[in-house]
């Protein structure tokens, strides 16, 4: 009994995750309440409350169903045996592929991006968005350090500047491309992390096959 009640809780807390999904999506964040939610969900206000504090807690976990796995992709990057480059490369291009194929990312992404505003009882959202901007930047920084390091190259300017360069040319690639969708995602990305790492003197060392198959072959 005890199991299945767990069960229970679990269905009904991704329930209402899959309900925040769409009613985020459709009416925006801040015009959505936990009501709306429970009553997409087809469960109790109260039920919602079990499962989160607010709104921006709830909101946080949505976002984390999807993007634990590409924050994952990143740790640990610095530690990695060999030069980390090429890792790098290939868990980004993976992340990359699975914005550019996965419908449940696409939309969580887009929620984040074009849905949010940054208001009061939101101001946690914010704070996440911060807390994973600068530790992603951070692993980038230790990767360029590292392989710099390892191939006896020196950097051509701070690894820090050049860490928040290459994630801002990332993000904006997916920024850009969640907006209006004219480009081949993964091409585009490819080539500007390769000309990137080029132009700071870490070209990736390893060809790697095209990211699409490489996805969609996961799934």
């Amino acid at each position: 009994m005890a199991r299945r009640t767990k069960e229970d809780a679990l269905a009904t807390r991704e329930a209402l995750l899959d309900a925040a999904e769409l009613v985020f999506e459709q009416r925006g964040v801040s015009r959505t309440s936990l009501s709306d939610i429970a009553k997409a969900a087809g469960v109790t206000r109260g039920a919602v409350y079990w499962h989160f504090k607010d709104k921006a807690d709830l909101f946080n976990a949505m976002m984390e169903r999807v993007t634990l796995p590409l924050e994952s992709e990143l740790a640990g990057l610095a530690e990695a045996p060999g030069d980390p480059i090429d890792v790098l490369v290939m868990q980004l291009l993976r992340s990359v592929g699975q914005i550019a194929n996965d419908a449940r990312t696409q939309r969580v992404l887009n929620i984040a991006v074009m849905m949010v505003e940054h208001v009061e009882d939101l101001w946690p959202v914010r704070d996440r968005h911060v807390q994973i901007d600068r530790a992603n930047v951070e692993r980038v920084c230790q990767v360029f350090t590292r392989s710099s390091a390892l191939r006896h190259q020196p950097l051509p300017a701070n690894a820090e500047q050049l860490a928040e360069g290459f994630h801002a040319m990332v993000r904006g690639l997916v920024y850009s491309w969640l907006l209006q969708r004219s480009f081949d995602l993964e091409a585009t990305a490819s080539i500007a992390i390769d000309a990137y790492l080029a132009g700071i003197g870490l070209p990736r060392q390893l060809l790697l096959a095209p990211r699409r198959r490489c996805w969609r072959n996961q799934g």
